[in-house]
C-alpha cells in the first residue's frame, strides 16, 4: 500500500511523463497508455523524446469518469 501511495504522490505533482510513466500513471499497458495520451491531446514531442503532459490526462481521465 505504501508504493501505491508514493505513486499517487509523485505524480500528483509531475507536470510531464515519459510513456514508461504514462503507464505506471495509469496502471495500464503501453498501447493503452499511448491511446489515452493521443486522445487527451497531452503528447509533447521535443525531437525524439516523448512526454506526456498529467494535467491533460487528469482532465480526460477525469472526464471518461463522469
Amino acid at each position: 500500500m505504501k508504493n501505491k501511495l508514493c505513486k499517487t504522490i509523485i505524480y500528483s505533482n509531475t507536470i510531464a511523463v515519459d510513456t514508461m510513466g504514462l503507464m505506471q500513471a495509469l496502471n495500464c499497458g503501453r498501447v493503452t497508455a499511448v491511446k489515452i495520451g493521443t486522445d487527451a491531446g497531452a503528447k509533447i514531442q521535443i525531437g525524439k523524446r516523448v512526454l506526456w503532459s498529467m494535467s491533460k490526462i487528469r482532465k480526460f481521465v477525469d472526464e471518461l469518469a463522469e
